[in-house]
């Protein structure tokens, strides 16, 4: 894996000269960031070595290098799931290229079901913990001491100044900003009402089908992260709406200016 992680670095670090130190995972219907992004450089997945190649539509699959923020940024414009068939060393491969590139900050943004109440669909969460509920852990299997310690803690997984300053920033721009707990399963079906009432009960105020991979292996990395969860649906005992996949895309984009102001002023202060 060391070998994989170095040969795909050293093929980034020679089509880009000024590596960013700040990283930004898209998630479904947050591709448009990249509009926002000053000269970009564009490279699709399938032509990095080692990387795999997202299947799900309203993922482009593209690492874009540029602007945002006035700062030097790496976004995903298409990240990888589980439950797309990949394992979890696959899913996480790019934030362990980051990590090489010499990246110290990721931003995570994703859509959600939301179990919370005080919720409703457009809402921005975010995210201050995380409950895993993945099958498998991407940190499973041999530790390399080069990329982490073997037993990372993760007390403090989503970065408590990062998320101070955007509450700043959300209250400044009159943005309704919510906080709660991430819920991670494998997907791809929706949740059942159940199953909602379930992840609410254990702690949940939010379910989604990626990110804490990511994150574990950012924390690993010793990266600070920050993560933003789009509320694209509400599930629950009382709710009887089957939320579909092009309606989960259309909230997140209505949500997507939202996140825009947020991202953009949060990477330029911090």
């Amino acid at each position: 894996m060391l070998e994989k992680i170095k040969q795909t670095a050293d093929f980034l670090r020679a089509q880009v000269a000024d590596m960013p130190k700040t990283a930004i995972i898209l998630g479904t219907g947050l591709g448009d960031l990249v509009d926002h992004i000053e000269e970009k450089t564009f490279i699709p997945y399938k032509d990095i070595p080692n990387f795999p190649v997202s299947t799900v539509e309203g993922h482009s699959g593209n690492l874009i290098f540029g602007v945002l923020g006035g700062k030097r940024v790496i976004a995903m414009q298409g990240r990888f799931h589980y439950y797309e068939g990949y394992d979890m060393k696959q899913v996480t491969f790019p934030v362990r290229v980051f990590q090489a590139l010499g990246v110290d900050t990721l931003f995570v943004s994703n859509a959600s079901g939301g179990m919370n109440k005080e919720f409703v669909v457009g809402d921005v969460m975010v995210i201050t913990d995380h409950i895993n509920l993945f099958p498998e852990n991407p940190l499973r299997g041999r530790n390399y001491n080069e990329l982490g310690t073997r037993f990372p803690a993760m007390t403090n997984a989503y970065d408590k100044k990062l998320i101070a300053l955007a509450d700043t920033i959300a209250e400044e721009k009159g943005i309704r900003l919510m906080h709660g707990v991430y819920v991670g399963v494998t997907g791809p079906t929706f949740e059942t009402p159940a199953e909602y009432e379930y992840y609410r009960i254990i702690g949940g105020d939010c379910v989604g089908m990626s990110t804490v991979p990511e994150v574990i292996v950012a924390n690993h990395a010793g990266m600070r992260v920050f993560g933003l969860s789009v509320i694209t649906d509400l599930g629950g005992k009382d709710v009887t709406q089957v939320p579909t996949h092009e309606e989960v895309q259309q909230a997140a984009g209505i949500a997507q200016p939202k996140c825009l102001e947020i991202m953009k002023e949060l990477i330029r202060r911090f």
